[in-house]
């Protein structure tokens, strides 16, 4: 198991903006504490993605820019950082849509997942022990070539290229996208998994019932702004979030209305 400390993402009056013209984020605040699973909701293009890309230094590379605010964790601050010094931070993140490398083979994939991190050789078993503990079907596949595989397994392979860095913060974009639903559940429930073991988790998630359940707290982004946040439970419960995001007909029944006549 990774050494874990008890550092929180701090996310103050963020405002980001690609070229002079669009301003994907403006005024954020958001917390993930120690140890805590975080759900991020929202419609396409209300910001989601763009938060991640921000906490985790690779905002350049999609021509972003940070034009107020401030990105901490623990006592490193983010603003401006690039990929290599958020990992070192232990902030990793996986990005929608897997992007495995898939011409290199499973055990390729996650040795790529360490590099760059200096440690010594046990650690990197360590780690990649771990990530086979979690995904039993990759330890099967190490020769196999990433893009042979299927999008559940590229998925599990996404995920576990990210924990070789032994991240105390992991971001997670969508894990569930595409994917059949007992794939997931598995997803959900190793989300779950690798929350206990000691890391926290910001978790961007079409799945809204999924992330919820997961999460002990949730924003819901809108327009690139904060709509509504709080206790994840209590979130599931409200009006605009059950219609929203979990399908639900919150119309109140007309007053007066029959009650369905129960069968002899």
């Amino acid at each position: 198991m990774p050494d874990v400390s008890p550092e929180a993402l701090h996310i103050e009056d963020l405002d980001v903006s690609y070229g002079q013209a669009v301003r994907a984020l403006h005024g954020v605040s958001l917390t993930v504490p120690p140890g805590a699973v975080v759900a991020l909701l929202g419609a396409n293009g209300a910001g989601k993605s763009t938060l991640l890309r921000t906490v985790s230094g690779t905002l350049r590379m999609h021509r972003g820019a940070i034009t107020a605010g401030g990105v901490r964790y623990g006592e490193q601050r983010l603003n401006g950082a690039d990929p290599v010094t958020a990992v070192r931070a232990g902030v990793v993140q996986v990005p929608e849509g897997r992007r495995v490398f898939g011409g290199l083979t499973v055990e390729e994939n996650l040795r790529a997942g360490g590099l760059g991190l200096h440690r010594r050789a046990h650690r990197d078993r360590t780690a990649r022990d771990r990530v086979f503990s979690l995904f039993p079907r990759l330890a099967e596949r190490t020769g196999q070539r990433a893009g042979l595989l299927s999008g559940g397994e590229q998925q599990m392979l996404a995920i576990g290229r990210a924990l070789m860095a032994e991240p105390k913060l992991l971001l997670l974009d969508e894990p569930s996208l595409g994917l059949a639903p007992q794939l997931v559940r598995r997803i959900g429930e190793v989300v779950a998994e690798i929350n206990r073991q000691g890391t926290s988790v910001l978790l961007v998630e079409q799945n809204a019932a999924m992330a919820l359940e997961l999460a002990s707290s949730a924003y819901v982004l809108e327009v690139g702004e904060v709509r509504l946040s709080g206790p994840a439970a209590e979130l599931a419960r409200t009006d605009e979030v059950r219609r929203l995001y979990l399908g639900e007909d919150t119309t109140p029944e007309p007053a007066g209305a029959a009650a369905p006549a129960k069968g002899r």
